[in-house]
């Protein structure tokens, strides 16, 4: 909190007052009265960071639904202390919190339509499975997450080869992606809808970012992938049960900071099991 205030005011802008939003592996914190919101991360994670203000400012002109960076100031990556920190606009929430199925398959598909955008030229952005091979990393290596262990940590690790092999193997058109544009990952504003965190992009169907739409509802998002134009609802399961243990394996990762995190994740292997079967 202090790093941000510091950052805002070497930019110019009056921050007295820090509120935290959020605080899992990221601080969220709006300052006052400058009015912006400031994403906070340990400086050895500014490379995602950085990754995140790139993407931002390759969308800034396609119509997205996107929130943006703060305009008062340069857009980049600050360094204060051991941190990095990025200033973003604060969009003010409205009610109600839940969000409609066809409303969020018209955000995802307005998203989707703006990512379409982006030139993919070049190695830049990662692929869907470049993420799927860190979770696999992460599940592979037994000292990581240690009370994830035995059956369960084996049906991750397989479901992680068999299901992104089954997705891959289909071949179906790939483009920009949020990579995971959850429910939590979505702000009603007074403007309408916004995605936010695009640290998660990559590239890959559509299906795996309507994947994400359940999260954390116990069942395939069949609502979500029913009302959006063109999505193959097969492919959606099997990008849903893939997704299921990519979120276990993220519990997995040393220093992972989610609150709650344990418990979700047993949770989330309850569902991977019921899904896959015996």
């Amino acid at each position: 909190m202090v790093a941000s205030r510091a950052v805002a005011a070497a930019c110019g802008l009056r921050a007295e007052d820090a509120v935290v939003l959020s605080n899992s592996n990221r601080l969220a914190v709006h300052l006052r009265p400058c009015d912006l919101l400031a994403r906070v991360a340990p400086r050895t994670r500014q490379n995602g960071a950085k990754f995140e203000v790139d993407v931002s400012r390759r969308l800034a002109e396609t119509g997205a639904p996107l929130a943006t960076l703060d305009p008062r100031v340069e857009a980049r990556v600050y360094e204060q202390d051991d941190f990095a920190v990025t200033l973003w606009t604060y969009y003010e929430t409205v009610p109600p919190n839940d969000i409609a199925p066809d409303e969020y398959a018209s955000a995802l598909e307005r998203l989707h339509a703006g990512m379409r955008q982006v030139d993919l030229t070049g190695d830049w952005l990662p692929h869907f499975m470049d993420r799927v091979d860190e979770a696999q990393r992460l599940v592979d290596d037994p000292t990581n997450n240690p009370e994830i262990v035995g059956a369960d940590r084996e049906l991750v690790g397989t479901t992680l080869r068999t299901m992104s092999r089954a997705i891959v193997d289909r071949g179906g058109s790939e483009q920009l992606l949020h990579g995971e544009p959850h429910p939590g990952n979505v702000l009603r504003t007074r403007g309408g809808l916004l995605f936010v965190d695009l640290e998660t992009c990559c590239q890959g169907p559509i299906e795996f970012d309507i994947a994400h739409a359940s999260i954390p509802a116990s069942a395939p998002p069949i609502e979500v992938s029913a009302l959006y134009a063109g999505a193959d609802e097969s492919l959606v399961r099997e990008c849903w049960i893939l997704m299921l243990a990519m979120i276990t394996a993220w519990r997995c990762e040393p220093g992972d900071d989610l609150p709650n995190g344990h418990a979700m994740a047993m949770d989330w292997i309850r569902q991977l099991r019921a899904a896959v079967g015996p």
